[in-house]
């Protein structure tokens, strides 16, 4: 006796076998009842979901002798046992486009398309599968018979393109009634194969049936093939391993071995890890695949996520352990580079995996970690703070009046290396100039309440929202601020037309009512010549000089944090 595959064994025979196909399968069955049948139909989707099955049972019911009041076939008599197991019916014929795709094949379905159906009270229908394969030629032949159909003569077209009939034939869409059938859920698919075994008389692990219908991917005809090889390999007991075993699947612990390779920065490791894959026999495709529904699982924890429905509660626990080395952040810029591996198609197409997987893995565990500011002074023992970086614009003299601080923002440090081997102190000199003794107290820092000083007023302006007269902007760029004594900012500006510039009326106008109202009293603006550029450098205002100074605020109110900074090399981020 030969074997017959499950997914003909049990293909559905009546419109409420269909699974999760309802808004097609009652609309059919109510069209068949109420004797409101179109002449020409479009069904859509995917492969594997039931569109040359749902066509089967639409010419069964409309052929069975033996239909019910409610449109449904009874699909044991003889017409219905044909038409169900495809074979050669006169009123229900089958064709392929894939290689019945011509003109002269399109004509000869006309013609057939004429004679009237073997009895009285049947209908003819025409399933054309591939439907997306006919050509130009081919449709245009059709369009005829379509738009004035002969009486009882039904098509059915099946297509998981529709797209190239929209290009190819678009006519064609407005004389058919198109239905979209969705991917199948995994759970649904669970489901399903949960009967199948039932019927053959075994039964099957939950979770080894969740891995059968993940794998499918939406299609049960795919579930059904891979079960049926799972039964093969072990005569009829499904477990979760010879799930594996056929379908090529990596363990996850192989997944938590890797995370924690990444979260100990072990380097070197990465090419042995690989080779071990290699060696054991695992598909690096299906390895990649798997590490990204691995990484989005991390990632799902970490943001307290409820637990993927397939992995068993060991599993999940191991999986939150390792979610608490990586913060979110991570964990995205990780989860976006393994998935630009895949969408670029360089893993499909490259002859090389095991390098391009080695490169992958290398990068995420040199990837840079992000760390909570307030967690850092925590875990030193420090007091935590709500505001994470305060810029002193003030002089550094206690005789002046302190800068009141920025509004609280929440700052990052990283533990990278810096972009410029500058001096910290350096730096934060650089950021922090002292002014003339002499100057007022407001010019060194504003009144209780004010939000800003003169460094602050500098800071807007090399950013760029001020509105500024044209070419400002990129003036201020390579100017300095020196500092502001008696209601007057001097900003040194290398010779040249920028020098020239600064010192237009306009421009000074516009600079000095920033200085004013980020000072809270009238100060006016003076342009000079930059004397040299060494001497320019050292007092020019740039970011990384504000930051410096924000770190070094930090580190003279926490010296624990100053620690922390020299030993790991950390780096403010804002």
């Amino acid at each position: 006796m030969t074997h017959t595959a499950l997914a003909r064994k049990y293909r559905p025979r009546t419109f409420s076998d269909v699974s999760t196909q309802e808004h097609v399968s009652e609309t059919l069955r109510r069209a068949v009842a109420g004797d409101r049948v179109g002449h020409a139909y479009l069904f859509c989707g995917p492969r594997g979901i039931g569109k040359t099955t749902m066509a089967r049972v639409l010419a069964m019911a409309l052929n069975c002798p033996d239909r019910s009041a409610e449109g449904e076939p009874c699909g044991a008599c003889d017409s219905c046992e044909r038409i169900w197991s495809g074979h050669t019916s006169l009123d229900v014929v089958e064709i392929d486009a894939a290689s019945n795709r011509g003109v002269d094949d399109a004509r000869e379905l006309r013609e057939r398309a004429m004679y009237a159906p073997s009895e009285e009270g049947r209908h003819k229908i025409y399933i054309v599968d591939e439907a997306h394969m006919l050509t130009r030629e081919a449709w245009n032949a059709l369009l005829k018979i379509l738009e004035e159909p002969p009486p009882r003569v039904i098509f059915v077209f099946a297509t998981t393109e529709p797209q190239k009939i929209q290009q190819t034939a678009a006519p064609i869409l407005s004389r058919c009634q198109r239905f979209d059938f969705r991917r199948i859920g995994a759970g649904d698919i669970t489901a399903r194969l949960t009967q199948v075994l039932a019927g053959e008389g075994t039964e099957a692990p939950e979770e080894a049936l969740r891995m059968v219908a993940r794998k499918a991917d939406g299609g049960l005809r795919d579930a059904l093939s891979l079960l049926d090889q799972v039964l093969a390999l072990t005569g009829g007991e499904v477990s979760q391993e010879s799930v594996r075993s056929v379908l090529g699947l990596v363990e996850e612990e192989r997944y938590l071995e890797l995370f924690d390779l990444l979260a100990s920065r072990r380097h070197g490791d990465v090419f042995e890890f690989v080779e071990r894959l290699v060696d054991e026999g695992y598909d690096l495709s299906e390895f990649y695949l798997g590490l990204n529904e691995a990484l989005r699982t991390l990632l799902r924890l970490r943001l307290q996520g409820g637990a993927p429905s397939h992995l068993s509660d060991h599993i999940v626990a191991e999986y939150r352990s390792r979610a608490q080395a990586f913060a979110p952040g991570d964990l995205l810029r990780m989860l976006t580079l393994a998935s630009d591996l895949g969408a670029g198609g360089n893993l499909r197409r490259a002859a090389q995996h095991k390098i391009l997987l080695e490169l992958l893995l290398l990068r995420l565990s040199h990837l840079d970690r992000t760390v909570e500011l307030e967690d850092l002074i925590r875990g030193l023992g420090g007091a935590s703070r709500g505001d994470a970086a305060v810029l002193s614009t003030g002089p550094s003299t206690p005789q002046s009046p302190p800068v009141p601080p920025e509004p609280p923002r929440k700052g990052k440090a990283s533990a990278q290396p810096p972009k410029a081997e500058q001096g910290a102190s350096a730096g934060a000199e650089s950021a922090t100039a002292p002014e003339s003794a002499t100057s007022p107290p407001g010019d060194a820092a504003t009144a209780p309440g004010t939000a800003a000083g003169p460094h602050a007023a500098w800071e807007r302006l090399l950013s760029g929202k001020e509105k500024l007269p044209a070419g400002v902007a990129l003036v201020l760029r390579t100017s300095s601020l020196v500092g502001v004594e008696n209601g007057v900012a001097r900003i040194q500006v290398p010779e040249g037309p920028g020098l020239d510039r600064l010192r237009e009326p306009d421009t000074r106008a516009a600079l000095g009512a920033v200085f004013t109202d980020a000072m809270g009293h009238p100060v006016t603006v003076e342009a000079t010549s930059m004397t040299g550029p060494e001497e320019a450098e050292g007092q020019r205002i740039t970011p990384d000089t504000v930051r410096q100074g924000r770190v070094q605020a930090l580190v003279e109110e926490d010296p624990k944090l100053g620690h922390a900074v020299e030993t790991l090399d950390l780096e403010l981020m804002e």
